[in-house]
């Protein structure tokens, strides 16, 4: 499908374009600056109708997914750092907050470099 092709719209979707195009005329916009699609994309999205990019997932693998997420999410809570996220990039307040997080006593008169020991 070429790019700025209107295959994939619904109906609906192009009758309000055309309304949109209607009430731009009436108040006297022209006809070129007139078309509504970035209207439809920006209130839907684009096109609507199956087919093109194929980023389709089974229901197992985005139920994996699901749960996945949620445990990272979980444990992110908790003050474990995400997988790939290192310590050392992070800044002495995030430190400090994760620290709290794990109840690690001293960690208000510890330098960065201690916490990143302390958590690791």
């Amino acid at each position: 499908m070429p790019r700025g092709s209107k295959d994939k719209y619904t109906d609906k979707q192009k009758r309000k374009a055309e309304h949109i195009e209607e009430s731009y005329e009436a108040r006297g916009v022209s006809e070129g600056e007139a078309e509504a699609w970035a209207t439809v994309n920006k209130q839907s999205g684009g096109g609507e109708r199956k087919g093109g990019s194929g980023q389709q997932k089974s229901p197992e693998n985005k139920k994996a997914a699901r749960e996945s997420s949620a445990s990272r999410a979980a444990k992110t809570r908790e003050g474990v750092p995400r997988p790939g996220s290192k310590l050392e990039s992070m800044t002495r307040p995030q430190l400090m907050e994760m620290a709290r997080k794990r109840d690690i006593r001293g960690r208000s008169t510890m330098r960065k470099a201690e916490l990143i020991e302390a958590l690791g």
